[in-house]
């Protein structure tokens, strides 16, 4: 996963989570959301602590909609505007591993929820202290380590801040961040089109080498990209190459689409040509500007707000 379109938010979500000892200082005189007579882990299993509880197994699991019920009615929409890859990067963060895990959540003697994120890389255990509950906000201390870390070492420990929406506890903030998708989100997606633009040129190129060994093998131009994919079985051959990736084959991979068209054969044995294009998926989000490789094998850019380029528009640089 290539996450340099984080830049703003995650260096400073990452320099909060793995650097910071305290990013907000805790009241001391905070307590415990429970009432008279309340056990403790029933409080924490439905309060702010289980809020946060299940909010970060969600993210542990990578499972986009559960984590979605944790996000006030604002950040929930411009959530589900953010590409796949993009809301799987933002689940990473709250739980610092890079691979979906399992979820378990557990409590101390004291009733303070425990999520546990086991990967098979890592695991990770998470412990959530008592909140600090000022009217409709509440803030509670959150302490990492890996799980083999007896010692604490590896202890890191931010706030999380909820807010209480609808009578539901819903993420605020990480640390001294408020968690403000909107405010973000024209900036993540133009840092983010810098990448799938990068990729848009990559995977034309791929297709090229592709194409190119295909020929040099059967001797012809494939019909379609199709006949450039993994046979569904057996050995691969002029109806399944096994030249490029499933998505690609497609003509859809990360948030371009891409097409093939043969030209310039003729009756009197002129050798067929190929033209290739790559049009954003969602114009403005996933790209915005279209590529095109004309039957010469040179590349052209432009923005042509969303539409398949041509070899009139300027050389890619």
């Amino acid at each position: 996963m290539k996450l340099k379109y984080w830049k703003g938010f995650f260096l400073l979500l990452c320099g909060l989570l793995l650097g910071a000892t305290k990013c907000i200082a805790q009241d001391q005189t905070s307590k415990p959301e429970a009432s008279p007579g309340t056990p403790a882990i029933a409080a924490a299993q439905s309060g702010p602590g289980g809020a946060l509880s299940k909010a970060l197994a969600a993210a542990c699991s990578q499972n986009q909609m559960e984590f979605t019920r944790f996000f006030t009615v604002r950040n929930k929409e411009s959530f589900t505007r953010m590409t796949p890859a993009a809301r799987v990067a933002l689940m990473k963060r709250f739980v610092l591993l890079d691979e979906p895990g399992k979820a378990t959540i557990s409590a101390n003697p004291s009733g303070r929820p425990i999520v546990r994120c086991e990967t098979p890389g890592a695991t990770v255990e998470m412990q959530i202290g008592g909140a600090d509950v000022r009217d409709n906000m509440a803030f509670l201390p959150l302490e990492l380590h890996e799980a083999t870390d007896a010692a604490g070492a590896s202890a890191r420990q931010i706030n999380m801040g909820l807010v209480r929406e609808e009578g539901d506890w819903k993420l605020l903030s990480l640390g001294v961040l408020l968690l403000d998708l909107p405010a973000l989100e024209a900036e993540w997606d133009e840092s983010e089109i810098e990448v799938t633009e990068k990729e848009a040129l990559e995977s034309l190129e791929t297709i090229v080498s592709a194409v190119d060994l295909y020929r040099n093998k059967y001797p012809h131009l494939p019909e379609s990209l199709s006949n450039l994919a993994s046979p569904a079985r057996g050995k691969p051959s002029a109806d399944a190459a096994g030249l490029l990736d499933a998505d690609l084959a497609k003509g859809t991979k990360d948030g371009y689409v891409f097409r093939y068209v043969i030209v310039g054969a003729n009756g009197v044995g002129a050798p067929a040509k190929y033209e290739l294009s790559a049009t954003p998926l969602r114009y403005g989000q996933t790209g915005k500007r279209s590529f095109f490789r004309d039957s010469k094998g040179v590349v052209h850019a432009a923005d042509r707000q969303g539409a398949v380029g041509s070899e009139t528009d300027p050389k890619a640089e």
